[in-house]
């Protein structure tokens, strides 16, 4: 019996352990005979305005399961390390779980470690990979199975998986691709590894870049920086941070956008509102450094978002102003 340890917080994490739960699909094998003896998972936070205490994803699942749910915080306090290592457990599965395992928790499976990271390593090491790959204007991107090592993401190679990155893709629609991707790669890993049938591929540090923790303000846009630039980040900050502006001191968020070149005549300053035609409807045209960022959907503080002709036709003034 392979009995598994799964640590694991957002809705990234639950597709992986959903497909342990539920075993292989049709032409994948899991080893004979394994148990997940619990799941790990960050403390319970109050949430929203109300401080209500909401399951992460992970838990949710875990418990509609009937799967027993540990959250001990740190894994560093040595009682933890104590108790977790009474499970006596052959195998750590890590997926978005929010900490960084000390190496006596790492030296406790006999397996050791594996963790699905959201990006091609060594590619976009770290806490933000998949919001990062838009950023730099990535066509392609996916799902790394690693051996978790003492480092931040630099353990040895098991699997990888590809896909691209559609044009219209978010960081939100992105994680939810990549999170079936690495359920599946897991699934093909798992027995592969401890079947002793996949040598551990060590990473190219040469090759290797990193992220780090997005901030609120990380969002706001800054109007003399190209077009293509800022048609990215709108979609890197989508759910979380979100991409924003001010207009008239009012929090004014950019819920979706894409760049074109500038016409002739059109050098304003950057972050000058125009107005525009596509595809038979009115659009918000914001000068940058280069090119005009198209906005066809926006939410001003305190109101819904709404289609930027619906905006136009209530908050025609905007024609002309500076953002920012």
């Amino acid at each position: 019996m392979l009995r598994i340890i799964y640590m694991g917080t957002p809705q990234f994490a639950v597709p992986a352990l959903k497909a342990l739960i539920n075993g292989a699909r049709p032409g994948q094998v899991l080893p004979e005979g394994y148990d997940i003896a619990t799941v790990i998972t960050r403390p319970d936070k109050p949430v929203g305005r109300g401080k209500g205490i909401v399951f992460s994803p992970i838990k949710q699942t875990a418990l509609a399961h009937g799967i027993p749910v540990w959250q001990p915080g740190s894994l560093k306090r040595p009682e933890n390390i104590e108790a977790l290592a009474a499970y006596q457990a052959d195998l750590f599965i890590v997926a978005a779980f929010g900490q960084i395992l000390p190496q006596a928790v790492l030296d406790l499976p006999r397996y050791g470690t594996l963790n699905i990271h959201a990006s091609l390593l060594p590619k976009y090491r770290g806490v933000s990979p998949i919001s990062e790959a838009i950023l730099q204007g990535e066509t392609e991107t996916g799902v790394t199975i690693m051996l978790i090592d003492a480092g931040v993401d630099t353990g040895p190679i098991l699997l990888q998986r590809a896909i691209p990155i559609a044009e219209d893709d978010t960081t939100g629609s992105l994680t939810i691709k990549l999170a079936e991707l690495g359920a599946g790669a897991l699934l093909v890993a798992l027995p592969l590894w401890v079947q002793g049938k996949i040598k551990p591929q060590p990473q190219n540090e040469q090759l290797a870049s990193h992220t780090r923790m997005l901030r609120k303000e990380d969002g706001e846009i800054v109007w003399n920086r190209p077009a293509t630039t800022l048609a990215r980040a709108v979609r890197a900050f989508t759910p979380w941070p979100g991409a924003y502006t001010y207009w008239h001191n009012k929090l004014l968020k950019i819920v979706s956008a894409y760049a074109v070149a500038s016409e002739a005549g059109e050098e304003a300053k950057p972050g000058t509102v125009g107005m525009r035609k596509e595809h038979g409807r009115q659009v918000l045209s914001v000068v940058t450094a280069h090119g005009l960022l198209v906005v066809d959907k926006l939410q001003l503080e305190g109101k819904k978002a709404m289609s930027a002709d619906e905006f136009l036709r209530g908050y025609p003034q905007i024609v002309g102003d500076v953002l920012g």
